[in-house]
């Protein structure tokens, strides 16, 4: 009597599969906005409340028009010399424009601020040194 040999390979597992995550049961917390995107958005806004064209602006910043498109679309992560020209062009400082991306951003993520992240406490207790 012969064994018939198995036409199929057998696979040895060297170590066992990971377990799988149980499927969460709550929704999960909204993505935090990326940076690029709310800088996109802010340039965006303030060229259309200026009534200037994507051109107009390009040409005033030095920049080409297609890559300040995609860096309104946030699509492209600029460099703080091509956000400070951006913003020149629109008549605001560099510091104006990462000043209205931040408040944007406070005021997306307001609700969602974790108990670590609450504000920080100074300590009042007192020290004594020797």
């Amino acid at each position: 009597m012969s064994n018939p040999v198995s036409e199929e390979a057998r696979v040895v597992p060297l170590r066992p599969a990971p377990a799988r995550p149980a499927a969460p049961e709550t929704e999960p917390a909204p993505r935090e906005p990326l940076w690029r995107d709310l800088v996109g958005e802010v340039l965006r806004t303030e060229r259309q409340a200026q009534d200037r064209t994507l051109k107009d602006v390009a040409d005033a910043a030095r920049i080409s028009l297609p890559y300040l498109s995609e860096v309104e679309r946030g699509r492209k992560e600029a460099s703080s010399e091509v956000l400070a020209a951006a913003a020149h062009a629109l008549g605001l400082g560099l510091g104006d424009l990462l000043s209205r991306v931040h408040g944007e951003l406070t005021r997306r993520t307001a609700g969602r601020r974790s108990p670590a992240a609450a504000p920080h406490r100074p300590y009042r207790g007192l020290c004594l040194a020797a």
